[in-house]
């Protein structure tokens, strides 16, 4: 737990490089139109390493009691700013391993957090064994196949060739990408029915012209809500988001 990455000294830095560009306003439209279908009726909802509350802010807006946690103090000042008027938000800083009551919740959120835990199988086991029967989990992560079409593309064959991996990590780079195929089968393994699977900016990210990431932004996002749910192009989302259902 205590390596694990967290953003203490660059909540600012980490708000704006997520939600400040078209690939962060495009993720979080994306996750959002998968979580639709889920809010329809009252729920109770935790959010696990929820950062700066906006996928809460979100949620709660739809009249959801919703609880954030993040391991970051820096952060989760950010949110409380972000979340003063909501009466129906609980902020509290913890890890994922300190939450108690993880089976009181109907809806549990963990998105971009796996990538940054030294043992993110460990804590999908953790999900699992504590969340109730019935209960739903969304579950994003940066997906490691994508991440390697994509440098590929770019041209990058010794940094793959290196499994890439790099001498220096950059803090705002995921320690720990994971492969969507391989946490598809342990969620299955686990017991987790799967009810969707979902690529986060199957598209954006390989445009030749980042220009016309802004400027053809709603042709985009047309684009991959079209086909951001079907394969083959659901695996190449550089991010990958699962609808898992705790069986009863």
């Amino acid at each position: 737990m205590n390596n694990d990455r967290i953003f203490d000294g660059i909540a600012e830095k980490f708000s704006s490089n997520i939600y400040g560009t078209t690939k962060g306003k495009l993720r979080h439209t994306l996750l959002c139109d998968v979580l639709e279908p889920y809010l329809t009726t009252p729920v109770r909802a935790i959010e696990i390493g929820g950062g700066t509350g906006v996928m809460t802010a979100h949620i709660a807006s739809k009249g959801h009691s919703v609880v954030l946690t993040d391991a970051s103090k820096d952060v989760l000042k950010q949110a409380e700013t972000l979340l003063a008027d909501a009466p129906n938000i609980t902020i509290r800083h913890q890890y994922l391993q300190q939450i108690e009551d993880l089976d009181s919740f109907d809806l549990v959120i963990c998105h971009a957090v796996l990538e940054w835990l030294d043992a993110p199988f460990d804590a999908i086991d953790f999900m699992y064994k504590n969340m109730k029967p019935g209960a739903r989990l969304s579950l994003s992560f940066f997906n490691q196949d994508a991440n390697l079409f994509a440098n590929a593309i770019y041209g990058n064959f010794d940094y793959i060739a290196k499994g890439m991996k790099v001498k220096k990590q950059v803090r705002l780079n995921p320690k720990q990408p994971l492969s969507a195929t391989r946490v598809v089968e342990h969620c299955e393994s686990l017991g987790f029915k799967i009810i969707e699977k979902a690529g986060i900016r199957c598209f954006h990210d390989y445009m030749r012209d980042i220009t016309h990431q802004s400027s053809k932004f709603d042709d985009l996002l047309t684009l991959e809500r079209q086909y951001h749910r079907q394969a083959p192009y659901l695996w190449l989302g550089k991010y990958f988001q699962l609808i898992l259902e705790k069986e009863k």
